[in-house]
């Protein structure tokens, strides 16, 4: 991961990274004439972000209707390994159906994000991937009813 001591960006990083936040598949003839530069000097930007892992990667997102899975739920999750050791984390990051791992403060362990066709691919999700990680050792589950707002978008300041 990057220590963000070191990373400094300036209005020009700022503005390019607003842009390919809110089109990955904006072409780099396009980011140079919204930023009035030349594309070989936008070009160079974008690699140091990408070098500097300010940007991680360049993605679409899919609706998951599309595609059948409407089922979408976070777990937390206890379990036996203590606090530093990240082989769980590992185990559950490796499932596909996983989207996101996080590490929590509190009772439980890990906040886990998952995606599904429905309750029947969730039960087994939980019984077959879920169940064979050795150090997990409760889970709580709950169902999302409803979506009114997910995004990945940062919020970038202005400077």
């Amino acid at each position: 991961m990057i220590n963000e001591t070191e990373i400094i960006l300036d209005k020009t990083d700022l503005h390019i990274l607003r842009l390919m936040q809110d089109n990955a598949r904006i072409s780099n003839a396009d980011l140079a004439r919204e930023l009035g530069m030349a594309p070989s000097g936008v070009l160079e930007r974008v690699k140091k972000l990408e070098q500097k892992g300010v940007i991680l990667q360049s993605t679409i997102r899919i609706n998951p209707d599309a595609l059948q899975q409407k089922m979408l739920a976070f777990i937390f999750m206890k379990a036996a390994d203590g606090p530093g050791c990240n082989d769980t984390a590992k185990q559950l990051a490796k499932i596909p159906e996983v989207q996101e791992v996080h590490h929590i403060a509190g009772d439980d362990c890990y906040l886990v994000k998952v995606r599904t066709y429905d309750s029947s691919t969730l039960m087994h999700l939980m019984r077959n991937s879920f169940g064979k990680i050795p150090n997990l050792l409760s889970t709580r589950t709950t169902i999302v009813l409803e979506t009114v707002k997910e995004q990945q978008q940062l919020v970038i300041p202005e400077k």
